[in-house]
């Protein structure tokens, strides 16, 4: 694959100079140009193998220079690359013809992998145009940039699609891009919640049935199925479909074609399927749970979202765009709430978070949101349902003392704390052991000297003298109400 010639566009000249070298130390001939101007202007007067070319540019930008670049190129591979990019973006990348999309910042290793494979392609991406409308998924990091790249890539396709990934990442925004951006847009999507259905009569709601064919039955009814003619059903929460309900789903994926209930005939339709979970369908399927061959059409191809956890840098952005949705100007949220949100845990994933900032917005009342204004973290209202009441306790107080210091932090929690439990712990173990202050340093694991201490700083009252008895006879706490 060496001596190929390659055009590098990019105005970055740290970029350009590190790829330029990488690629002149493996044998190829690279010419750099800084403008998406520059770059048509070379390829009118040579020939190239394989184009690198940027998004954000000087003067026309890469996206709209790419057409014109492919046709110059005699559909050359051309490899994406930005440091801006979002699901328009890689869908426009992949609609225009790009073979891959790479965002910044990408290891070295990651282009010369790109450009190895697109060498050896020189098969040009064509995908149908479609209406790009406002993006709903939001996301810059890399694992998002990596969604996008998978739902542009499987959008223009039939092909069934498995959308899997935690509670609230997003898995029917994902469909709803997918079929935005397919060639079945202008045709209905149907979400169907898989759980809500009723669990009697999900083989009738999806498939529909004729009349008489069971009680109740007055008329036949389409099923939902085929409702969606032409278009898209989103499965949520596939899991939940009955094993008998299984195999007639199976039928639809390979024949496109449904029985509805009491039918004798099957009725054909022309849907595509969509299907999500956050359950793992693998272990269902070795379990018995769920059948083997229906997984198998349903995971053609997989689009797996990211925890919230594991795109941490895309909290700003989402904020941002969820405060615009609530009407709110934010004008950037304060260090403090950002640090906040960065090291809070999200179990419920974005979901929780558009909810969190939500309530947030409403205490407080047009100002700055702070810390003190979210609602207590879903994990920690979780957890403590199994915590012992002592720890529950403990979790409240440093709550409210995070509340009480709005204007400054805390300070000194460590000593606030003692002076809360060491008087009542103190008096607890005199009460338990009849005011015997030798066995109490004991139970303590305490010094006689640190007891005393103790004694002299929460009960000055009682006598010093009495501290070493060993009987009955000590002073009892009871003695002291």
């Amino acid at each position: 694959m060496s001596n190929k010639a390659l055009l590098i566009v990019d105005d970055e000249e740290a970029i350009s100079w590190s790829l330029r070298k990488a690629f002149e130390r493996a044998g190829h001939q690279v010419t750099v140009a800084a403008s998406a101007e520059a770059a048509l202007d070379a390829t009118s007067k040579s020939s190239f193998d394989v184009v690198l070319l940027d998004v954000r540019l000087p003067g026309i930008d890469g996206l709209t220079a790419l057409a014109k670049l492919r046709q110059q190129t005699r559909d050359a591979p051309i490899i994406i690359m930005t440091a801006h990019g979002n699901l328009s973006t890689a869908v426009k990348a992949m609609e225009g013809g790009a073979f891959e999309y790479l965002p910044k910042p990408f290891d070295l290793a990651q282009m010369v992998d790109a450009v190895a494979r697109a060498l050896r392609s020189r098969v040009p991406s064509t995908l149908p145009t479609a209406e790009i409308e406002n993006e709903e998924i939001i996301g810059r990091g890399p694992a998002m940039q990596a969604v996008f790249k998978r739902i542009a890539l499987v959008a223009p396709h039939d092909a069934s699609v498995l959308i899997t990934g935690e509670s609230g990442s997003g898995k029917e925004l994902v469909a709803r891009a997918l079929h935005r951006h397919s060639p079945r847009h202008g045709k209905p999507l149907l979400p169907v919640h898989v759980a809500a259905l009723n669990p009697n009569l999900v083989e009738s709601e999806l498939f529909g049935h004729v009349k008489g064919a069971f009680t109740g039955a007055a008329q036949s009814k389409p099923g939902l199925l085929a409702l969606a003619e032409g278009g898209t059903v989103f499965l949520d929460e596939l899991a939940d479909i009955p094993l008998p309900v299984q195999a007639k789903l199976l039928r639809v994926l390979e024949h496109q074609e449904v029985l509805p209930v009491g039918a004798s005939q099957p009725q054909a339709i022309n849907v595509r399927i969509l299907a999500a979970t956050h359950q793992d369908l693998a272990k269902l399927v070795r379990s018995g749970q769920f059948r083997h061959d229906l997984y198998y059409r349903l995971n053609v191809f997989e689009i797996r979202l990211p925890a919230l956890s594991d795109r941490l840098e895309d909290i700003p952005v989402l904020a941002e765009h969820f405060l615009r949705q609530f009407g709110i100007k934010s004008g950037g949220l304060p260090a403090d709430t950002m640090n906040y949100l960065g090291t809070r845990p999200w179990p419920g994933n974005v979901r929780e978070l558009r909810n969190a900032l939500e309530h947030a917005a409403i205490v407080a009342r047009g100002g700055p949101l702070m810390p003190e204004h979210f609602p207590t973290p879903l994990a920690s209202r979780l957890d403590e349902s199994k915590l012992k009441p002592i720890e529950v306790w403990i979790r409240e107080w440093v709550r409210e003392r995070a509340k009480a210091g709005t204007s400054a932090e805390p300070t000194n929690l460590y000593d606030e704390m003692l002076a809360q439990v060491e008087p009542t712990l103190l008096d607890e173990v005199l009460r338990q052991l009849n005011g015997n202050r030798v066995a109490t340093a004991r139970w303590l694991g305490l010094a006689r000297a640190t007891l005393r201490k103790m004694m002299r700083k929460y009960r000055p009252v009682e006598d010093p003298a009495d501290e070493d008895s060993e009987g009955a006879g000590g002073i009892t706490s009871a003695s002291t109400q």
